[in-house]
């Protein structure tokens, strides 16, 4: 049997930017992606905590050490710059695997969305 567990989280991030006319996506600093294990293209969920709107996109890195925390394309209509994201990527793998997996979660600056 297989399922579906947490791999990545990045817990409270501010939303930096939204860009509407861009074509999809959410822009990660890249810093942040490695330390969360997340790469480019993976899939990923949205949940915002300050208005309760989830959603699933891609990841694509943003520059390194900037904080960056950008939702891109129709999901920019979903977040307002400075809402606090949650992040969170899953994995498929078999049940035995699961139980002793451990998801590599990151807890950034919540004023900077950088590392500590």
């Amino acid at each position: 049997m297989q399922i579906q567990v947490v791999k990545s989280k990045i817990h409270r991030v501010k939303v930096t930017g939204a860009d509407l006319n861009y074509i999809g996506s959410i822009t990660i600093d890249e810093d942040l992606m490695d330390a969360a294990n997340i790469i480019q293209g993976e899939k990923i969920q949205i949940v915002n905590n300050d208005n309760g709107e989830r959603l699933e996109t891609y990841v694509i890195p943003g520059p390194r050490n900037s904080g960056e925390i950008t939702l891109n394309g129709a999901a920019a209509r979903k977040v307002s710059v400075g809402d606090t994201l949650i992040l969170i990527t899953y994995a498929i793998m078999d049940y035995e695997q699961a139980k002793v997996f451990k998801p590599s979660i990151v807890f950034p600056d919540e004023a900077t969305n950088l590392l500590k």
